[in-house]
């Protein structure tokens, strides 16, 4: 857990996150994969909110920065559409900057989703 928020420090959208927010983010997610280097250091994470039928939302796909541009977050998501539990999801989903649209079409993602929109409503 300490390897994964360590991760989550370095990056804009999860830099922040207490220990006690990444340990209930993980605990609720149904699908967490790690790559970790021989020495066993984390060095790429994803974690997946799913029901297991329909929709397998892809959520915090993250490289350590010296271990980008070598095929690490590639490696993630063909873990998580090849994983077994998901074998069944018709949709995997996942939102991102627009410069990473080129790196998730390359994976096989599309933004053609017949005119949805992501809507957010901030909790206060």
């Amino acid at each position: 857990m300490l390897q994964v928020h360590a991760l989550y420090q370095r990056e804009w959208w999860t830099q922040g996150r207490t220990l006690e927010e990444t340990k209930t983010c993980i605990s609720g997610s149904q699908i967490c994969i790690g790559v970790l280097e021989v020495d066993q250091n984390l060095i790429g994470f994803v974690r997946v909110l799913t029901d297991f039928t329909f929709k397998a939302l892809i959520f915090d796909v993250i490289v350590e920065e010296s271990y980008r541009s070598r095929g690490v977050g590639k490696y993630l998501i063909e873990l998580v559409k090849s994983h077994k539990r998901l074998a069944r999801v018709k949709h995997f989903e996942l939102y991102c900057l627009p410069e990473l649209v080129p790196f998730y079409r390359k994976q096989g993602f599309t933004t053609e989703v017949g005119g949805v929109a992501l809507l957010r409503h901030t909790n206060a």
